[in-house]
């Protein structure tokens, strides 16, 4: 069984849900990127992820304020660094479109995926305890965020008490993130992870006003089994028997969830 606190929404009744702290997953920016200009604007009151975005937590009257913060926004390609480990700590940076994994590279070569962030959420956190990214990140897709001087943030969290208590909830969901992701790892088989890993996505995906049945998968298998801590072959046989028993479908990094409830009872 997929402990409930693990366990992915299926009700597709609410619409833009104030977002559960949960295992941070990767959601498909397509359909963001068709329906935002190709010239983007900086006011953050025209982003189509202001709601679900740390800046959304700002009162429509102080929005300018927030602006004047966000003054700049930053392609990252396919493949490139928005920041590596070790690297001074400047700014916290809000995913506009696209996707992002974080990586921490150990002393014996190897790395391993931590996280996988996506439209509408924080990166950079992790600079904040000793002024050092301890992370990188990488986009896994043509993506945009807007930098945000942390200087700044603090001082507009003095001024503006929604904007700091959001800050706490990204900070705070950062530490239940880390429980769940421990709890995944040691207490659930390696089909359960996957089946997790899917129904969490699901969820994220249905957070956002996408389909939580049908949606593509940015990562890697190889990148999903780092996450989860497998070998590829493992992460590939359990997508192959879901495949077999009916309860999803894949094409390519298509995939379709189509029995959730036999996902999560594994």
């Amino acid at each position: 069984m997929i402990p409930s606190t693990l366990k992915a929404q299926t009700s597709a009744d609410v619409t833009r849900p104030t977002p559960l702290p949960q295992l941070k997953l990767v959601r498909d920016a397509t359909q963001a990127r068709q329906t935002v200009s190709p010239a983007l604007s900086s006011q953050c009151a025209n982003c189509m992820m202001h709601w679900v975005c740390i800046a959304g937590a700002v009162p429509s009257t102080q929005q300018e304020r927030v602006d004047r913060m966000v003054h700049t926004w930053r392609k990252v390609g396919k493949g490139e660094a928005l920041f590596r480990a070790g690297d001074t700590f400047h700014a916290l940076y809000a995913i506009r479109s696209g996707s992002f994994k974080t990586v921490v590279s150990h002393p014996n070569g190897s790395s391993h995926v931590t996280g996988f962030q996506l439209a509408g959420e924080t990166l950079g956190l992790d600079g904040i305890a000793a002024d050092r990214h301890t992370c990188d990140a990488i986009a896994l897709e043509d993506s945009t965020v807007c930098s945000m001087p942390f200087h700044c943030v603090e001082d507009l969290c003095q001024a503006i008490r929604p904007l700091q208590h959001r800050l706490h909830q990204l900070l705070a969901e950062e530490i239940v993130r880390e429980s769940g992701l421990m709890l995944l790892l040691a207490g659930l088989t390696a089909e359960a992870r996957v089946a997790t890993f899917l129904l969490n996505l699901s969820s994220r995906m249905q957070d956002r006003g996408y389909s939580g049945s049908c949606f593509t998968l940015r990562m890697t298998r190889e990148e999903i089994g780092s996450y989860l801590g497998m070998q590829l072959e493992t992460v590939s046989r359990a997508l192959s028997r879901f495949q077999r028993e009916g309860w999803i479908s894949v094409n390519g990094k298509q995939i379709e969830l189509a029995n959730k409830a036999a996902l999560s009872e594994l």
